[in-house]
This record gives C-alpha cells, structure tokens and sequence, in this order.
C-alpha cells in the first residue's frame, strides 16, 4: 500500500466535482470517461497529476516568495514587461524540481497505460488548470500541451513543463481579465493514450452555432492530423453542421458542409523528442475531398449530442458544450479528447437584436471566412510575427497568417482581425467572438493585399463570408428589442434566400419563413444551370464546361451535387426555424437569369420579354425543363423525408391556369412529392390577374395562396418592372392592385384556404399593411429588417379595426402550422 501524499487519479475515478483537485479539463476527461465511454462515446484512457502535486513542488522548493514578487502590481498592457515578466516566473517553476514520491507516481502510472495500450504508445500531456473550463472562463489554449511522448522520462518532463505553462504571457493577460489571482490557480496535468490522428483526422465540435449561438445544431470542424492546425488556425478546416431535433427523431442527414482548404496536415515527426510533430502539404487530392464520411460526421454529433445531454442534465439547465475530436488512423475509431462548457456563444443570447447593411461602392480588397455578423473600421497593420506586436496601436485592423495565444494582450485591442489561414473555429475566430469585433479567416492572400496603415471596413454582416473593402464604407445599422415586438393576430413571417442569415434571423419573434426563394441558393451556391449540370457535354464553351466538371467533382454526377446542395440550402433555412412553416418557392428565374448561370445560355431561348415568358410553372412539365424539375424535386423530397424537415411547405410560383396547375401538381407527385403525403401542402403564388378571378377553382387544387405583390402589380397596371422608363408607373399601392388583393383574401377565405402576403410592399409602405390586416389577410411575410417597424403598424392596424368592430375574419382559416 502506497504511504504519504496520492498525486494521480485516473480518468475512471474522477468526474465534474473533482476540478479543485485535477483542474476542469481532467475533471471533465475522467465525467466522459466515467460517464459516456459505457454508453458507446469513444473516449481515451488516462490519468491526472493532481494540483496538490504542483502546489507541494513549489512549496517544498520556496517557490512562492519569488512568484509574487515577481507578478506583483503586474501591468498587462506594458507588452515587454508582461513577457519578461511571465519568462521569470516559468523559468522559477520550471526550476523547482519533483520530489521522488510524485516522480515515482507518475512513472508507474505511465506504465500502467503502456501495459493497456501496448509499448508503441505514445501520449498527450495536457494542462488543466483549477479554474479551466468554467461556464464563463474557458482558458482554452492559455497553457501548454505535448504531444506523441514516448517514455517515462519524457512525460515527466513535459509535467514540469505544463507546470510552467501555467504562467505563459497569455495566461496572465487572461487571469487579469477574467479577475483570477494569480498564485490561487494551480495547475493538474493530464496524461491520455494519443490518438494517431496523425494518419487521419481531428477537428473541434460544437453544439451550437459558433457566431449566432442557435442551439438546434451540431457544428463540426476538421482537417487532415493532429488537431493543432484547426485549433490554431493554420488551416481551413471543412466544416459540417448536423440538426439535432430532426436526427433525435431518427433522421441520419448531415445538414449542411462546406469543403475547406486543408492546406496543411501536421504529422509526428520520428526522431525528435518532446512535441515532435511536423507540418507537410496535404496532398491536393484529399484537399478536394471531405475528411470525414458522412456515417463520420453523424457518428461525431450523437456523441455531441450525449455529451450536451449529460451535462445539461447535470446543471440542470441546457449547456452547450465546445468538444475536441480525433480519428486514428490505425483503429479507424472516432475518439473526443476533450469537452467544456462553451462559453461565448451561450452567454451572447440577449434581448436586443442588432443587424448590419453594408453598401459598398467597390469590389472588396480580400474575402474569407466571416466571425460574428458586425462590422468594424480602421487602419490595418500587418503583423509578421511577434517582433511586430510592438507597433500595433489600439483600434487598428489586425492583419496576420495566422494568430496565437501568445497575441491576445494585443488582439483585444484591435478593431477587427483578418488571417490569412483558419476556419471559423480557429484561434483568431474564438478570441474574437469573445471581444465581439468582426473577423475574416482564411483570406489566403490577406498580408500580402492589405497595407499597413490602410483604412478598411471589415465586414462579417453579409453572410458567411466575410469581407474587407478599401475605405471606411457606408454602413446602416438596425437594433430590435425582441421584447418591444408587439403579438399580433395576423402572422408576421420572413422573405428569406440566403441560408447563412437564417440562424441569425430564426430568434426574430416571428410565426416562420412565408418565402424561401430557392433562385437565391441555385444562383449562390449551386451556380450553374440544372440540365448544363446534367449534361456537361452539352455546353459548348469549353472553359464553361471544365467549371461545370470541377464543381461536380467528386460527387457520382451532376444530379447529385445540384441535389444534395439544393436540399441542404433550403434544409438550413428550414433548420432555423423547425417547427416553424416554410414556405419554399419553387424556382422562378427568368430566362435571362437562367441563362446567366454557368453553362446556361444553351439550354435558354431568347426571349424578349422574359417577365411574362418562359417562367414558373409553365417551366415544370416543358421537355425544355422537366428533368430540372425533376432534380428541384428531388432536392426538396430529400430535405421533406431524408433530412426530417416536414415543416417545409413548397409554393407554385406564375401559374397561369388551372390546367397548368393541376399537371404541375401531377408532375410533383411523380417526382415522390404528393400533396397531403408526410403532410405536404402545396401553395401557389397570387400574382397574375387569373389567379384572383378564378380564386375558386384555384382554392380546390392548392392548400393555400401567398400574394406577390411585384408581379401582380406589374400585371394589373402593364408596367414591365424591368423597365426604368415606365417605373413611375409601378405603385403597389394603386386602388386597383389593392383590389384585386383584398378579392384575393376573401376568395381564399371562402374556401377556408391559408392566404398570406409575400411580395415587398408591406416591408416598404405602412399602409399597405394597415390595409391588409383590414382585409383580414393571415400572414404578411417581411424582411428581416422591417419587422419590429411592421409589428407596431399591423397591432395598430388590428386595435382600430377591432375598435371599429369591423368584420371578422372567418372561422375555420388555418393558419400555418
């Protein structure tokens, strides 16, 4: 039996209530180990140094003393003195040698996983400070960690080193942040198996979205290696996002994914001790290639998910949770290495919501991946290394390759960060959420395009991509206090295209999406025409035609890359809002506008008049088009069944007749979508004259009708909305329109149909709004920036009408579900 002081605890024995003694990541390892590896989550085997160990080294050496005379009355923003400063102080730990008792401990227990694992095993060496990984102070990346150590003696080395990490120039600047003493944290060191990540994968998760803290997704980073490179920034990781209701119900689909760079794998490099690893070129081959398979990623988001669980249930509220994954190469196992309460994101989620308008005058300088959704000016410097740091003035555009926990004294002074390398989880990404400035990672050409003293604006408010533009750009800037919005009888809803705002949009106080334009993912994130997609051979440019095979790539064929990126553009706004309706309108480009696309202009007549030519529903069921239909359906019964997102609704859009209307719906049904079918309800647009003067006969094929306001204009007063010469002309606001939009309400009313508003006037003049709710319309679908505006109109609109004891809307309406 051991006598004297126990200083290792293995992972089996620890768990959450244990962080005074082993610091929040071993506290943390040893829940999941404990906990999780029973029930199918993969977690390494391992074992923690405790504090105590680092508090009896120091003491018995008289260390103390001379550590608080050295960080005394410490001033972090005096760069040179913090650094010389945190040298002395690790040099002093660094300097206290182990007593025999902890250094004997750490041996055997070294041994002990050398015989589980066998003698070619290599290990992490990780820091765990006392304060680590709290809800509202992560410490991520303030200390050191090794890795791939081999041998006894190298681990206890590396101890001592973690030890003396625990003073590094960042963790200080951060303990004073975060209002920690200095000498009141100690440090715990946790020794796990290493995963061979190296000859695989690796990456972070999350259980929410990083930048606009939605809590219904998994988010997951990786990379090729070890998973230093996505942690610092060094890459541009693939990143994936999996739903959690929907895959909780038993749906396997990955949501969405977007294929990084991967410009670098780090590998061990043989023959050098301690961390010796290694950066190669990834091989262009698997750059063009996603690092995980699909089974992978849905793999990895039920043990996110299991984590989240548990620990939610822990604390006994929701706890997002920021979790590091590895994949070995040798066993083909998907291990998590570590897991955390995530702790910026999660605390963002306020009441008052702000959004951005950015209008540029010219083409940006540089783009890349966005961080957050603001938008900051100033003048840029580029910082090549540390020597630089010294002449970086507070407010300044912080322009660098990439950045390093050693930089952030510096980059909390900066207005806004741009890297040349990093995903949305890198480094730079996650100081940068947690100061709240606009970040772009992943510019590729950033210092060598950005000059020093420069002024940009940085904008990271026009979806996922962010951008940076010469000059300081005019921007509007919109705040809502989500609790002024006003509950209205009528339904207020979104007119929503671009996927990447939808997270970000879903917390608007709003009954769903009345107007997911599908032309707005085909045209961004698809790009080329659907039968140039399907017939490559057929586009005759031949640089058209090498785009159209680069994109398909390693996808079987054309049909599913259009497929696959449709259903996921249109699943994420459905995501976003799940339960909540949307109502997804099929698409309806114009002639002119498919031909536009790549590939398109050989699959396109000239038409001209395309406005009220070859579009909408006349487009389904044509030999010109049909199998483009075909793959639009497909899409979208791949986002209604494989992806479990049955609040999506779909919508006909410039149906002329009713015989065109019913083959449509026919055609749909070939396609595997059958009106009534997993509770499919199919709208068609109000839009064209005949669509109100048969009302009737149109309410007996469809479940519901969505005004557009635009084309019903354009058609009742013959003004070509194309036409800047007659555009006096086009007022939605005209008697007419407005009566051929009330005719519209009541015939849909009759036949106790759904009939919303989707068209952009009630977004642009109030009294069109006052007016419908005095129709009695269900729902008025607006831009995410109009609605608070529109909520205090329409509940206005509501008290005067119910005050004059008007009409009543009719029994029996359904509104959307």
């Amino acid at each position: 039996m051991q006598s004297g002081p126990v200083y290792v605890r293995w992972f089996g024995d620890l768990g959450v209530a244990d962080v005074a003694e082993v610091g929040g990541k071993n506290a943390s390892l040893g829940e999941l180990f404990r906990e999780l590896n029973p029930l199918g989550v993969n977690i390494p085997n391992g074992f923690a140094i405790t504090a105590a160990a680092y508090r009896d080294t120091l003491t018995e050496s008289g260390t103390w003393q001379g550590l608080e005379e050295i960080l005394r009355d410490i001033d972090k923003t005096d760069v040179n003195d913090l650094a010389r400063r945190a040298r002395r102080a690790r040099e002093l730990v660094y300097g206290s040698p182990l007593s025999d008792a902890l250094r004997d401990q750490i041996v055997t227990s070294y041994q002990q996983l050398v015989d589980e694992y066998g003698p070619e095993l290599s290990v992490a060496v990780r820091s765990s400070a006392t304060a680590e990984d709290l809800p509202t102070a992560s410490f991520a990346g303030q200390h050191e960690t090794f890795l791939n150590v081999h041998g006894a003696e190298r681990v206890v080395e590396a101890c001592r080193r973690c030890f003396a990490s625990l003073f590094t120039d960042r963790a200080i600047s951060y303990r004073i942040d975060k209002g920690f003493d200095h000498l009141s944290i100690a440090l715990s060191v946790g020794v796990m198996k290493m995963v061979r990540s190296d000859l695989a994968a690796s990456g972070v998760l999350f259980t929410l979205d990083t930048d606009s803290g939605f809590r219904d997704v998994v988010f997951i980073t990786g990379s090729y290696g070890l998973g230093e490179n996505v942690v610092q920034g060094a890459v541009d990781p693939d990143e994936f996002y999996v739903h959690k209701p929907t895959y909780e119900l038993g749906h396997r689909t990955v949501l969405k994914r977007k294929l990084g760079r991967k410009q670098v794998r780090m590998i061990y490099a043989q023959g050098r001790g301690g961390q010796n690893t290694a950066n190669l070129p990834t091989p262009e081959a698997d750059r063009g290639r996603f690092c995980l398979s699909d089974d992978e990623v849905l793999t990895l988001a039920g043990y996110g998910i299991e984590v989240e669980r548990h620990y939610s249930k822990r604390a006994g509220h929701p706890m997002p949770m920021d979790i590091e994954w590895a994949k070995d190469g040798l066993d083909g196992q998907l291990y998590l290495v570590q897991a955390r309460p995530e702790t910026v994101a999660s605390q963002k989620i306020s009441a008052v919501m702000r959004t951005y308008r950015v209008h540029p005058d010219a083409p940006p300088l540089v783009e890349g991946g966005a961080v957050g959704s603001a938008v900051a000016f100033g003048p840029i410097r580029v910082v090549q290394g540390t020597k630089d740091l010294a002449l970086f003035c507070p407010g300044e555009v912080l322009v660098a390759d990439i950045t390093t926990p050693d930089w952030e004294p510096v980059m909390k002074t900066a207005s806004a960060i741009v890297t040349n390398r990093g995903g949305r989880t890198c480094h730079a990404a996650i100081v940068a959420r947690e100061l709240g400035i606009p970040a772009v990672v992943g510019t590729e050409i950033g210092t060598e395009s950005l000059e020093d003293e420069a002024i940009v604006t940085v904008s990271c408010a026009e979806g996922e991509v962010g951008y940076v533009y010469r000059g300081e750009v005019p921007v509007e800037v919109d705040e809502f206090d989500l609790t002024e919005v006003p509950e209205t009888k009528t339904e207020l809803m979104l007119n929503l295209g671009n996927p990447d705002l939808a997270f970000q949009t879903s917390f608007l106080p709003v009954g769903g999406v009345g107007l997911a334009r599908m032309e707005f993912i085909i045209s961004e994130s698809i790009r080329a025409h659907p039968m140039a997609l399907l017939y490559p051979d057929r586009v005759e440019d031949p640089a058209q035609r090498q785009t159209i095979l680069e994109m398909i790539g390693d996808y079987r064929n054309g049909s599913e890359y259009f497929v696959e990126r449709l259903s996921e553009g249109v699943g994420t706004i459905a995501a976003a809002f799940y339960p909540r309706p949307v109502i997804v309108r099929m698409s309806d480009f114009k002639t002119n506008e498919y031909a536009s696309l790549i590939g398109g202009s050989g699959f396109e007549p000239v038409e001209a008049n395309p406005m009220i030519g070859f579009r909408g529903a006349s487009r389904y069921a044509h030999p010109a088009y049909e199998e483009g239909f075909a793959l639009e359906c497909a899409a979208m019964r791949r986002a209604r069944d494989e992806m479990g997102l049955n609040n999506i609704k779909l919508m006909i859009p410039f149906c002329r007749r009713v015989e065109e209307g019913r083959l449509v719906l026919e055609v749909m049904a070939e396609h595997g979508l059958r009106r009534g079918e997993n509770g499919l309800e199919v709208y068609v647009m109000c839009e064209i004259p005949n669509n109100v003067v048969q009302v009737d006969a149109f309410a007996e094929i469809f479940d519901g009708f969505s005004i557009g306001s635009n084309d019903l204009t354009q058609l009742v007063l013959g003004v070509d909305r194309d036409s800047e010469m007659v555009a006096f002309d086009f007022d939605e606001r005209d008697d007419g329109v407005m009566e051929m939009i009330r005719q519209a309400v009541i015939g849909a009313h009759r036949h106790h149909r759904h009939v919303g508003i989707c068209g952009q006037a009630p977004s642009d003049f109030p009294d069109v709004a006052r007016r419908l709710v005095a129709f009695g319309i269900d729902s008025i679908s607006l831009n995410p920036d109009t609605v608070l505006h529109t909520a205090s109109v329409v509940a206005d609109a509501e008290r005067l009408r119910a005050e004059a004891d008007g009409p009543p809307r009719l029994a029996g309406v359904a509104a959307p579900a």
